[in-house]
This record gives structure tokens, C-alpha cells and sequence, in this order.
């Protein structure tokens, strides 16, 4: 296996292992969704970001790194896709 491919396998186990988490405990969408939106009204910047990533591991089993250098692609996604979320709801207002 090349690099690229080991990245990418490991990429998706992350992706497999996190949606397993979802499914299991549906209310983490809920209660992410809730900390994004009341973040989000400080603005999107990284500092709102890693206060967002905090707060959903403080509150709920999913555990993001404090450092944001430490998120994996995982988290990075989850984090961004909120994000987008909470933005598409705020356009629709």
C-alpha cells in the first residue's frame, strides 16, 4: 500500500468509527448542532472553532483535541459540515 492510500484508509475508519458514535447517541447531533449555533454568533474564525470542538467533548462522547494542529480529518469535517449547517439555517432566516 502506498502512503496515499494508507492516509485514506485511515481517513475513512475515522469517518466509520464516528458515524458509528453518531448512531449510537443521535442526541450528539443535537446537542452539536445547539453549541455550533450559539457559538457561531461570535463568528466562524479558528478561535470560535476550537471553542466549539471543546465544548461538544466537554458535553457529549465525542472527543475533539484542544489543539486544533491535533484535530484529525475527522474532526475537521465534523467541525466544517456545523459550520455549513449553521450557516444554511441562518440563510434561511
Amino acid at each position: 500500500m502506498s502512503a496515499t492510500e494508507i492516509q485514506k484508509t485511515r481517513i475513512i475508519n475515522e469517518l466509520r468509527d464516528f458515524i458509528r458514535k453518531l448512531l449510537q447517541d443521535p442526541k450528539i447531533l443535537e446537542q452539536s448542532l445547539a453549541i455550533a449555533r450559539q457559538q457561531l454568533i461570535e463568528g466562524n474564525n479558528q478561535a470560535v472553532m476550537a471553542k466549539i470542538a471543546n465544548e461538544i467533548s466537554d458535553t457529549t462522547s465525542v472527543h475533539i483535541p484542544e489543539d486544533p494542529a491535533e484535530h484529525s480529518e475527522a474532526d475537521k469535517l465534523f467541525l466544517k459540515l456545523l459550520r455549513e449547517v449553521v450557516q444554511e439555517e441562518q440563510g434561511l432566516y
